[in-house]
């Protein structure tokens, strides 16, 4: 066979292959069998054997295969993948369906309910129809490259029915009950610990650094929404699930449409109802606005869209027996008592330990020591106490109090006047500091691998650290005669504290634990301000001008840089060298763009579109997929798509990246503005 032809036939074969996983491992509705799907595998695989050239990391050839990978790149979201807020009653989702409709004031509003797959949340993205890379979730902005990974999933398309030029899509990768069960045994057969329920399983799958063991694991996928896309005009979810479906991708059918919040309740009592009818798990429903203009409009917290909500579905309960409350002191000082339970399965996992809140928690449902209690997983993931079954007390339950003084310093607790929790007002305590430490070291933060609990311990009981900034000071002699260090393990701490000195605004201002700063935040504010200093001279009215950063974050922000002690970590740790600047964000152009809206089209030759879109954020813009008339903006590249034709109708700026730079630095363009309309 010549070239040519084996060229034709190889692409022939490809196009079937990925026709039969569709109907296979999509549509559960094979048209061959086993044998004769293996037949053509086996020509596919010699005819690139045969001719090395034709061979494609999309071919359905290259689903497991490389060596494993020694750990995961990071992978920045076109578009951030947001938590979903959770409601828990049907209470909670008229208040959503009020909040909706009152920002929506007079316009007709649909919702799109789907079923909430209980996996782990992946982000996949194509170019030109072909699958190129794929992520985890992360943070929401940032997430690891699972590319080789996803790959394995058979019913996710390395080649879609369609060309589209860029699309990023969004989905859940689960394990199905049968495929749990089939692991756990083989498993227990080889004395491997068991996964304690389909979610661990399936996460614990996709990050295998072996795509190997991926394989194996039988994981499947459904995709649920469109993030970031470009040739392809969508104006609500359902017809963009639709269309998805169209592409090859494998899309719940479950999915329906309501005009009424009364009917979104039903359906929901429905599945709630009928969920274990189901051979995946899952944990509620998610609710969407349809129109992907009015969730435009509605926009999203720091946190979760405004526009969709979770409704998950009451937890399972259990009865068991309280042999003791302990109190836990967090890296903020407070005081959480926690129950010592009688070990007992709920949810798939063996609970031991449950969370009792606070002091008035304990007070309202009258917990005491000995106690036989129902206990759930609140959202299915943190064990807590429901309620006392008073009427099995034997008489010899100890009621419990919260101590006056700090069981790991001895400092004297208090309760605000306001405040639910009880802290700790030893400023040295060593559980703040260690809390604190094992927080600032962490991968959301600076991300200082070999800096596990066990060795912060290690270095707060030699005394060789009393704050973060101390990890900066440490020398080799120091650690090399430690306890679980040797010279290599020595080496590679001290190389990752010095990388960790050019990590991002950021990742410092979240590593500092300043209260209410979460990771989103965090990079908010690195953004807005461009350097440390210039965030602790804000003052309240600032802090609160800024999207996503409320009266309470703003408050905590201020009470974090009036401390003294505060004040003298960040003063050494700048001696220390680490970067105190948004190096994406120069002082003199800080929030030069704030509040412009900008869509990006065509092929731009100064940069390219991720730094494009970091710079305009940077500089306190904002970049959405689809032009409307909230745009400011549309910066065009070469060959730019429909969004310059859509942009030209709406009267919407179009601007060349010369008028960009102009823009971005704050200067105001002469004549020769280089705009396009």
């Amino acid at each position: 066979m010549e070239l040519k032809e084996a060229g034709k036939r190889v692409l022939e074969l490809r196009r079937e292959i990925e026709e039969h996983n569709y109907n296979y491992y999509v549509m559960d509705n094979p048209v061959i069998g086993d044998a004769e799907y293996d037949r053509l595998m086996l020509e596919l695989t010699a005819l690139e054997q045969q001719f090395p050239d034709l061979l494609s990391e999309h071919s359905p050839t290259q689903r497991v295969g490389g060596k494993p990978k020694e750990g995961f790149t990071t992978v920045t979201h076109r578009v951030p993948m947001l938590s979903l807020a959770n409601s828990f009653s049907e209470q909670e989702l008229k208040d959503f369906d009020r909040r909706v409709r009152g920002a929506l004031a007079g316009e007709e509003v649909n919702y799109v309910v789907e079923l909430k797959i209980d996996g782990l949340a992946v982000s996949l993205f194509y170019e030109n129809g072909l699958f190129q890379r794929g992520a985890t979730r992360g943070d929401g902005e940032t997430g690891e490259d699972i590319t080789e990974n996803l790959k394995t999933i058979r019913s996710l398309s390395l080649q879609l029915k369609e060309a589209v030029p860029v699309l990023e899509v969004r989905g859940e990768v689960y394990m199905s009950g049968e495929a749990f069960r089939r692991l756990n045994k083989s498993r227990e057969a080889e004395d491997q610990p068991l996964f304690a329920n389909p979610r661990n399983a399936a996460a614990g799958s996709l990050r295998q650094l072996d795509p190997r063991i991926t394989s194996s694991r039988q994981l499947s996928a459904f995709i649920y929404a469109v993030g970031y896309y470009e040739g392809v005009s969508l104006s609500g979810h359902e017809e963009a699930l639709r269309y998805l479906q169209d592409l090859g991708f494998p899309v719940s059918r479950y999915y329906r449409k309501f005009a009424d919040i009364e009917e979104v309740l039903a359906y929901c009592r429905d599945w709630e109802a009928r969920r274990f009818e189901l051979p995946f798990a899952i944990d509620g429903l998610v609710i969407k606005v349809d129109s992907l203009e009015q969730q435009l409009k509605l926009g999203a917290t720091a946190k979760s869209p405004r526009w969709s909500i979770a409704y998950k579905f009451p937890p399972e309960q259990a009865v068991t027996k309280v042999k003791d409350i302990i109190i836990n002191v967090g890296r903020t000082g407070v005081l959480t008592p926690t129950a010592l339970l009688d070990p007992v399965r709920l949810a798939g996992s063996t609970v031991s330990r449950a969370t009792l809140h606070n002091e008035d928690i304990i007070k309202e449902k009258d917990v005491q020591i000995g106690d036989t209690v129902v206990v759930q997983k609140a959202g299915e993931i943190i064990p807590e106490v429901v309620r006392v079954l008073s009427e099995k007390r034997s008489g010899g339950e100890i009621p419990f109090k919260m101590p006056q003084y700090c069981p790991d310093c001895g400092a004297k607790v208090v309760r605000l006047e306001g405040e639910a929790a009880s802290r700790c007002t030893g400023m040295a305590c060593p559980s703040q500091l260690r809390e604190g430490l094992i927080h600032f070291v962490s991968r959301g933060a600076m991300d200082i691998a070999g800096l596990g609990p066990a060795v912060i311990t290690q270095l707060l009981d030699t005394g060789l650290i009393h704050d973060a900034a101390d990890l900066y000071n440490l020398r080799y002699e120091d650690l090399v005669n430690l306890e679980r260090f040797g010279q290599k393990s020595v080496q590679n701490l001290l190389q990752a504290l010095e990388q960790s000195k050019k990590a991002s605004l950021g990742r410092l201002i979240f590593a500092l634990g300043i209260r209410h700063v979460g990771e989103r935040a965090a990079k908010t504010l690195a953004r807005h301000f461009g350097s440390l200093q210039n965030l602790m001279a804000a003052g309240l009215e600032e802090l609160v001008g800024i999207p996503e950063i409320g009266t309470k974050i703003a408050g905590s922000i201020i009470t974090f840089f009036e401390q003294e002690q505060n004040l003298s970590v960040v003063d050494k740790l700048v001696r220390a060298g680490v970067n105190i600047v948004e190096k994406d964000t120069e002082a003199s152009t800080a929030g030069s763009l704030e509040g412009k809206t900008f869509v990006l089209t065509g092929t731009l030759r100064s940069f390219t579109r991720e730094t494009a879109k970091q710079f305009i954020e940077g500089l306190g813009g904002k970049v959405t997929a689809s032009v409307s008339k909230s745009t400011d903006y549309v910066l065009a590249g070469e060959n730019p798509g429909s969004k310059y034709d859509k942009a030209v109708k709406l009267g919407i700026k179009v601007i060349d990246e010369a008028y960009f730079k102009e823009l971005s630095v704050g200067k105001s363009p002469g004549k020769a503005d280089h705009s396009l309309s």
